[in-house]
């Protein structure tokens, strides 16, 4: 075998794409990953990281590019960590990302033929954002700093446009940090011990129109905040609200456990498969409406409701999902961990005048076990929508004594997914009846599907 070392230069084919978004050559047998580059690119690349079977390059020059490779509509998305693939035509995305649900379920799940329906495409794969949130800094002249990091480094690439959020935002980002500078306000710098903001927050309903806009801050010193919260009220006519959230510990997390608004009102409101829901700054919401709406379709197709079902909806947030469903069975019970979400869910419910679903605040592990007692009965539907790191062990062995007739699985990661079918379907006894995926993240590597099993 030939030499293998780091900051050596090779020639690939990029042959596909990881779930990570990385282009996928090989060489002698490894595997080459490397960042911006589509299937189909033949380039040059020069080796930054390697182990025994597998390394990592960085493109030196594109020698033939793919025939899927097309120009991005951002001017600095080959900087910007904030999407991977618009370098690639839209078809090849959504190939890239059926390959790699198809690919997590054979080989992790141990599924062969699997049932997987055409990928839900996006109407529009640009502009669909409803939310955005920005780190904020400060440049080395001092200027106010608002955008996504670079890719692998907390260097924030300053924006004033972003071509996948909603277009309604572009004037805030741009202008918002402007005024921030004018104000003197202290940008947070925990290496300096500087305090002051740290994030700019942006909340969309895509049919309503109406905006949120919410200040990240490591203190509530941010003098005259509440005069210049009327000047941008009066300034942009679609903003509903300014707020502030207090995160002053030293983590990654965005926000922190305490919101005041400043002016207007705290929430927007959003139109959603024929409901009104009220969403508040840190109240998880998918970013693509119109793509979460279509895939509540093919749920409510599939589950064929008579209406004298009970469903159970773990990890139900602000029962985005839980109270259409509710309005086609006889009783509905959401379980969630977050108080916050779960009175959002309750007024949402009675926003709508849905009286015939509950929600409770707890561990889905520790109330799937109990929900027979609280319903009367076993459920006949369950439905899941866990974070990325799928269900805990405590949950899947919850479900299968509980065993439903029907489970609903839906995900945002082909891994975790894969793993967790494989023990429903296999110690559980399910049947997996059909795999429903939809592009919620057009210009990233990131897929949504849903899993269809039946007793």
């Amino acid at each position: 075998m030939t030499s293998w070392q780091q900051g050596q230069a090779l020639e690939l084919e990029i042959t596909d794409l990881s779930s990570q978004g990385e282009g996928v050559g090989r060489w002698e047998n490894r595997v080459v990953f490397v960042p911006d580059t589509v299937p189909g690119d033949r380039i040059q690349a020069r080796l930054v990281f390697i182990k025994p079977t597998f390394g990592r390059g960085k493109v030196l020059e594109i020698l033939e590019p793919s025939a899927d490779r097309v120009r991005p509509a951002c001017i600095v998305a080959d900087k910007c960590g904030g999407c991977q693939w618009q370098t690639i035509d839209y078809p090849a995305q959504l190939r890239a990302k059926e390959q790699q649900i198809k690919d997590a379920l054979e080989r992790i799940g141990g599924f062969k033929d699997v049932p997987i329906a055409p990928i839900l495409a996006a109407s529009n794969p640009l502009r669909y954002r409803n939310k955005v949130t920005y780190p904020l800094a400060l440049s080395a002249e001092g200027q106010v700093k608002a955008g996504y990091y670079r890719k692998g480094t907390h260097q924030i690439i300053n924006l004033n446009q972003c071509p996948v959020q909603d277009e309604r935002l572009d004037p805030l980002l741009a202008e918002v940090k402007q005024d921030i500078q004018k104000q003197g306000w202290g940008i947070y710098d925990p290496e300096q011990g500087t305090q002051g903001l740290r994030h700019m927050a942006l909340r969309i309903g895509r049919r309503t129109g109406e905006i949120l806009l919410t200040l990240v801050s490591s203190t509530w010193d941010l003098p005259e905040i509440e005069a210049l919260a009327d000047e941008w009220k009066e300034r942009y006519p679609n903003l509903v609200g300014v707020c502030v959230n207090l995160n002053g510990n030293k983590g990654n997390t965005i926000f922190g456990s305490e919101t005041r608004f400043v002016v207007g009102r705290p929430y927007i409101e959003e139109r959603f498969a024929g409901l009104r829901f009220y969403i508040y700054p840190t109240t998880f919401f998918q970013v693509y409406t119109e793509q979460a709406e279509r895939l509540l379709g093919v749920i409510v197709d599939q589950l064929a409701l008579t209406g004298e079902e009970t469903l159970v909806d773990a990890y139900s947030g602000i029962g985005t999902l839980t109270l259409p469903l509710a309005r086609q069975v006889k009783k509905a019970l959401g379980l969630e961990v977050q108080q916050e979400a779960v009175e959002t869910a309750q007024e949402n419910a009675k926003l709508n005048g849905i009286r015939n679903v509950r929600f409770q605040t707890g561990t889905v592990a520790t109330l799937l076990p109990k929900v027979a007692e609280s319903l009367g009965g076993p459920p006949d539907v369950v439905l899941l929508d866990p974070p990325r790191k799928g269900c805990d062990g405590a949950v899947l062995a919850a479900l299968i004594e509980l065993h439903p007739q029907k489970i609903v699985y839906m995900s945002c990661n082909p891994a975790t997914l894969a793993r967790d079918l494989k023990q429903l379907c296999g110690e559980g006894g399910y049947h997996l009846r059909q795999i429903q995926s939809a592009d919620f993240f057009p210009q990233t590597a990131h897929v949504e599907c849903v899993a269809f099993l039946v007793a």
